[in-house]
């Protein structure tokens, strides 16, 4: 008899602000080292700690869906209309009723471990997902000092080893 297996969503969030080659190894080291599924690449309108979006939405979700447009377990939306929401939380509990009965993976740049606390929810987030946390240049001793990793770094959090590619949506726009 086969076992009733829980299929395994990762999320990656942010503005996409362009999407580049380093969501696309995330997602791919996401499925091999996890087993996961899908991995939805949830984009927002406006990240609260940044400024304004250099591209228009429409842009970075046509950008987005074209770069990964070859890996069919990645899935683009935009989730805030239909959520009435740009919360973090907000869209772990519609993805949790979407994907009924199945596990959810959080993913994240180290940069984003390091004001975690600041989001809203971030308890929640860590109750209802595990947090996979990928390192980026300069920010892995600032996260493991960070107060999410503190308090809650055996439990719901971990560090995923990948070769790193040193590119950033920020360097990109600088461009």
């Amino acid at each position: 008899m086969k076992k009733n297996l829980k299929k395994k969503i990762g999320i990656l969030g942010g503005t996409f602000d362009p999407s580049h080659i380093g969501h696309i190894k995330i997602s791919l080291e996401a499925k091999r080292k996890f087993k996961i599924n899908k991995i939805v690449w949830a984009i927002t309108k406006k990240n609260p700690f940044k400024k304004k979006s250099l591209l228009s939405l429409n842009k970075r979700i046509e950008i987005a869906k074209k770069i990964c447009s070859k890996y069919r377990f990645i899935e683009v939306d935009f989730f805030e209309k239909k959520i009435k929401s740009n919360k973090t939380i907000k869209l772990l509990n519609y993805l949790k009723k979407k994907y009924n009965n199945s596990e959810i993976y959080f993913l994240m740049g180290a940069d984003n471990l390091i004001s975690f606390h600041k989001w809203h929810g971030w308890k929640k987030i860590l109750s209802k997902s595990k947090i996979l946390v990928f390192d980026r240049h300069g920010y892995k001793k600032k996260s493991f000092k960070s107060v999410t990793f503190k308090r809650f770094n055996k439990k719901n959090i971990e560090f995923v080893k990948f070769k790193k590619v040193n590119i950033s949506s920020s360097k990109l726009r600088k461009i």
